[in-house]
């Protein structure tokens, strides 16, 4: 019998003990499994369950006083046992990690170009800069990356393109296996499914193996041979994908796979289809015309005296139009760096438009002082894709929440905690007492997320710009903050620009649709409408990427 590629006994994981928590806590607890050569396994679970927690142990990449026990083998060889130099070479020739936030991964002074160089150079270091070079060209081409831009940084990357980086920068040294953490949380439906395509071919041609640390059922089903469910720091389902998810056992399994469906449920009509709120014959609430948001890339001086070329321009936004209507639900949709994020932070102006009108309430934003404007956008909130970036961690819940109170000057310090209680009520944070005094570190994904709704929603505005912010929450929780956005809409009587490129998130949420791509919106229409009879070839692309949870019995 041949040995395992990748084998964990036993494994404990428990982080440094603090004030707050004195006794001792595992966050991982005794979990075993195996994965073979060529095998894909997906390890799900809600967030906090110890997944990406156990990746990072495999990889001894956790602080030096964590407290670990059991064993990790890695072809036979004990990973806990292997010397610094041992450690270097395992990490990234034998094993590879894509984390989930790619920022992590990159130097913010670095090119991308030097990136890929620096990796291959410091493990192969007979490589000549011309064959390094030609290797991460072919890299970076494999993950939809253009050779055009090896000279650009991180910060001129979106999101899902610095995600595909990280990717190119895991494959470069043709690891044995890649250990995947949240991979494709920030891509589209279209590249997501090329990056895993490219995966998991690698795999099958390369003999590799892959554990894919996901919340997402739908793409573990679709990209695993066998799954793994998580629940508090334990293993508690294992088995194969079909297996799984037609007959799970255990009972948070079966909370998951229900979670999951009842968001892609095709049949099943949410408390959206309440449009009674619309008000379509008056006035829009915002009225978008004509905008662009073009950035200038900067020649060097060379190229500019020289060769006398002309400056480039990026075409973010590019002469978008549309409605949103009083009590609707607009979802935004379209692949990574199509212009989404730029769009809702120019309707925002928290960056000056190059040209066009937003219109809020009959007023022209791009035409008012920074006083008026910061006056309407009491009226505007916005509620980011990590929670965690828009939440001061010196901050406590109540702090935060009640900021923007103070900001606009619309509250006493009593009145204030007054509706920052009732706030954290109706977001389901209770004992609120309790979760006043925290800290977001305190706090799980899904509870920062709470936090981030709550405190948009303290000034009572009138529009909710929602940018991603789902999309790093598991099923279960995801399931459970939408279903409390729809009703804080009902409730409050809001309006929702809702951002993602969760296909299905915009199917249960949204009235109506519009499908962004290369700074234009290419296709809008009511929902029903466009998953049924898509117009644009775009559209169809994306409705056929999106991937679908096959549960049917065989």
């Amino acid at each position: 019998m041949s040995e395992a590629l990748f084998h964990v006994e036993n494994l404990r994981v428990a982080y440094p003990q603090s004030r707050s928590a004195p006794m001792l806590q595992w966050a991982v607890d005794d979990v075993s499994f195996t994965l073979d050569a060529g095998e894909r396994l997906g390890l799900v679970g809600e967030s906090g369950c110890g997944k990406s927690t156990l990746g990072r142990a495999a990889m001894r990449l956790l602080p030096e006083s964590t407290r670990i026990e059991g064993r990790v083998n890695f072809s036979g060889q004990s990973v806990f046992d292997l010397a610094p130099a041992q450690m270097r070479q395992f990490r990234g020739e034998a094993v590879a990690l894509v984390f989930q936030d790619p920022m992590t991964r990159l130097d913010p002074l670095m090119t991308i170009g030097e990136h890929c160089i620096e990796t291959l150079q410091a493990h192969q270091p007979q490589l000549s800069r011309s064959q390094s070079k030609e290797r991460a060209l072919e890299t970076l081409d494999a993950v939809k990356i253009d050779a055009n831009r090896w000279s650009q940084y991180p910060h001129e990357f979106s999101g899902g393109m610095r995600q595909r980086v990280a990717i190119a920068l895991a494959l470069l040294l043709n690891p044995k296996l890649i250990v995947a953490d949240e991979p494709t949380t920030s891509l589209d439906v279209t590249v997501a499914a090329q990056i895993l395509k490219e995966l998991t071919r690698l795999c099958r041609e390369r003999d590799m193996g892959l554990l894919l640390i996901s919340h997402d059922l739908a793409m573990v089903g679709e990209y695993c041979d066998t799954i793994a469910v998580m629940y508090g720091g334990k293993i508690v389902e294992k088995g194969a994908v079909g297996t799984i998810l037609r007959r799970p056992q255990h009972e948070y399994t079966r909370s998951l796979l229900e979670a999951a469906l009842h968001i892609q449920a095709v049949d099943e009509q949410p408390l959206k289809a309440n449009t009674s709120t619309l008000t379509t014959n008056a006035s829009p609430l915002l009225r978008v015309k004509d905008l662009k948001q073009y950035y200038t890339l900067e020649r060097n001086i060379i190229e500019q005296l020289v060769f006398r070329k002309e400056a480039t321009y990026i075409k973010a936004v590019d002469n978008v139009s549309f409605e949103l209507n009083s009590g609707e639900i607009l979802g935004l949709v379209g692949e990574s760096g199509c212009g989404k994020s730029t769009l809702s932070r120019t309707i925002l102006q928290l960056i000056r438009p190059t040209s066009g009108t937003v219109e809020f309430l009959g007023k022209d934003l791009t035409q008012l002082s920074r006083q008026s404007l910061r006056q309407s956008r009491r009226q505007i909130q916005m509620v980011f894709q990590d929670p965690h970036a828009c939440l001061n961690p010196l901050m406590t819940v109540g702090q935060s929440i009640a900021d923007p109170l103070f900001i606009h000057q619309l509250a006493t310090p009593d009145e204030a905690k007054r509706q920052v209680v009732q706030m954290l009520e109706r977001v389901g944070l209770t004992p609120t007492e309790d979760y006043y005094h925290r800290y977001p570190s305190d706090l799980s994904g899904g509870q920062q997320q709470r936090v981030a709704i709550a405190r948009a929603l303290i000034t009572r505005p009138s529009l909710l710009i929602c940018d991603e912010p789902v999309s790093m929450l598991d099923a279960s929780v995801q399931s459970q903050v939408l279903d409390l956005m729809l009703e804080l809409k009902a409730e409050f009587n809001l309006t929702y620009l809702f951002i993602t490129h969760d296909l299905w998130l915009a199917r249960f949420l949204c009235d109506r649709i519009a499908v962004m791509n290369s700074g234009q919106i290419v296709e809008i229409g009511p929902t029903h409408e466009l998953f049924t009879n898509p117009q644009h070839p775009y559209t169809k692309t994306l409705l056929q990427a999106a991937p679908l949870l096959a549960t049917q019995q065989p």
